[in-house]
């Protein structure tokens, strides 16, 4: 296919890092953006490049800001002149119920789980296009599919509407030929959630959610990603919403 070339958001930990390295194990050139945390970031880079990524670079961007992403796409174009495949990664957790969730924790929820994936794909969006093949992905959630998660109105808010920008975006740039899809895992063992399961009776609990007595990892959604970005694995899939669940349903 030639060079391909990633840009993974949220990719300095957790399923970011995780779709990231799979993508470098596939010989995808990569770039992770990241907010706060460049050192892990850091680390990533330097782990793609020794697992022979052809390039991987960390950028510094806050998907919530038109500002910041204009930035790091500027960055980005000097350093590949495309993108073949965008991870919609970054994310927030928010957990509590209605009357504990404030005005100031919807906004920041649904502005970076949702307007965010918004903000990056149509700021990056000219450098998907010049690209021979491209697509996209986006993390929506289990939480955008049932109510009955531990996570927030608003966490599931905010991962409904990335499954519903998703099937629309899958139909508006499909006569570009860019394929659209959505990876909508349940709860994955990230530093996310950590304190859900940091005694064996929590992780038993956890694990007896799911028919198959699992736990998620974030290997399992990367690999997920990575089905649904290349076209030599899914070149006819677009508009779809695969579930990474360990059987949990509801």
């Amino acid at each position: 296919m030639g060079k391909v070339f990633a840009l993974v958001t949220g990719g300095s930990r957790g399923i970011g890092r995780a779709v990231a390295l799979r993508f470098a194990r596939e010989g995808y050139g990569v770039i992770v953006t990241y907010r706060n945390r460049g050192d892990l970031a850091g680390e990533v880079v330097r782990k793609a490049k020794s697992i022979g990524a052809p390039i991987a670079e960390a950028i510094q961007m806050d998907v919530s800001s038109v500002e910041s992403v204009r930035s790091a796409r500027e960055r980005v174009e000097e350093l590949v002149d495309y993108l073949n495949v965008l991870v919609n990664n970054a994310g927030v957790l928010h957990v509590g119920g209605i009357e504990e969730t404030t005005p100031e924790d919807w906004n920041r929820v649904i502005n970076v789980n949702l307007t965010g994936p918004f903000i990056v794909t149509k700021e990056f969006l000219p450098l998907l296009y010049r690209a021979e093949w491209a697509s996209i992905v986006n993390l929506a959630s289990i939480a955008g599919q049932t109510g009955n998660v531990v996570a927030s109105a608003a966490y599931s808010a905010s991962k409904a509407g990335v499954i519903g920008l998703t099937k629309r975006l899958a139909v508006e740039l499909a006569e570009r030929g860019i394929r659209v899809n959505a990876v909508a895992p349940s709860f994955v063992e990230t530093d996310m959630v950590k304190d859900f399961i940091d005694t064996q009776e929590k992780r038993r609990r956890v694990e007896e959610l799911h028919p198959l007595r699992t736990i998620v990892k974030p290997e399992d959604v990367a690999e997920a990603v990575l089905f649904l970005a290349d076209p030599r694995r899914s070149r006819a899939v677009t508009g779809h919403v695969l579930q990474v669940n360990a059987g949990r349903l509801t």
